[in-house]
């Protein structure tokens, strides 16, 4: 869709639902909340599909929209997902406008709106609602900020681009305190965080001369530091603050035959590439996937994908 036939689709539909991805992270969560109260400025109903996986740390940016049991629901919208892969795991449903920003997605959806150029869909988001003339209030300002600078890691992440910056500094004029929401998201860490930090730390494997880094995170770990999924957010960061890295991997063992991947790169270094090995996704320097099997045996085929990416 262009901008004007995703306008022309929101104001024409009414009582949406809004779904969010699986382990939501702060752009999905807080594109959807501002979405979700653009739709009810111009009189619509709408929320959010309740997700299971919503941490602590985003819990209140989605509870004032979460949708009730009751609600009859006849459109619904995913925000900042790229694949049916990343549904919730209790949905199953068409989706009938996917609003989104990665190279990778799919075509699910039977509407589908795609800036694919944007660091966040929080970016795209705000540029819908600009589009539908509706006044931006300073908690919609504030949802679309915590977008922007979760998919940017506060402005430091190479996917940052001058108009990134435009937009947040045009959010910023409508009230947005981001001094204080850049502590919350990025400076403020519980205990268990900190010392699951230093395992993963002082547990990094390093291959290529140091230009592949492998981070591991395992349920002993986790159990030991007695971190939470309140605890994760953002873990994927940690290996590639090795100098001299050019793509990472951050391995979270989910359970003996399954873990998460992570995976980071420079700009010349496909990590797309190598997560779509595994069925999985996303932007060139940002991707993820699942694979069934235990880490070890996963960071071995991880390195093997790693340098022939590398070449």
């Amino acid at each position: 869709m262009q901008l004007n036939e995703c306008i022309e689709f929101l104001r024409e539909n009414d009582n949406y639902i809004i779904v969010t991805h699986r382990r939501p992270d702060g752009d999905t969560i807080c594109s959807a909340g501002a979405l979700c109260l653009a739709l009810r400025a111009i009189g619509k109903t709408a929320y959010l599909l309740p997700n299971s996986e919503v941490t602590e740390k985003y819990m209140d940016y989605a509870a004032p929209f979460t949708m009730p049991d009751n609600f009859a629901y006849e459109t619904i919208v995913s925000v900042d997902l790229a694949s049916e892969g990343l549904f919730p795991y209790d949905f199953n449903e068409e989706v009938d406008l996917c609003i989104d920003h990665h190279p990778s997605n799919t075509g699910f959806a039977k509407h589908s709106i795609i800036w694919e150029t944007l660091a966040s869909c929080g970016e795209l988001v705000f540029e819908i609602i600009k589009a539908m003339d509706i006044t931006i209030t300073p908690q919609i300002a504030e949802y679309i900020y915590v977008a922007i600078v979760t998919d940017t890691g506060c402005f430091g992440y190479a996917n940052t681009k001058a108009e990134t910056l435009r937009t947040a500094a045009d959010v910023l004029d409508y009230g947005v305190n981001n001094g204080v929401l850049n502590k919350e998201l990025f400076r403020a860490s519980s205990r268990a965080r900190l010392a699951l930090e230093g395992e993963v730390f002082s547990t990094l494997d390093v291959y290529c001369g140091g230009k592949i880094v492998i981070a591991t995170i395992t349920l002993d770990m986790i159990e030991r530091t007695g971190t939470t999924e309140n605890d994760y957010d953002d873990l994927a960061s940690l290996a590639g603050r090795l100098a001299g890295s050019r793509i990472t991997a951050t391995i979270t063992e989910k359970s003996k035959n399954l873990c998460k991947v992570s995976v980071r790169s420079v700009k010349t270094v496909n990590a797309n590439a190598v997560c779509a090995r595994f069925g999985g996704g996303g932007h060139a320097m940002a991707a993820g996937c699942a694979i069934e099997c235990g880490y070890e045996e996963a960071k071995k085929m991880l390195v093997e994908a790693m340098m022939e990416e590398l070449g």
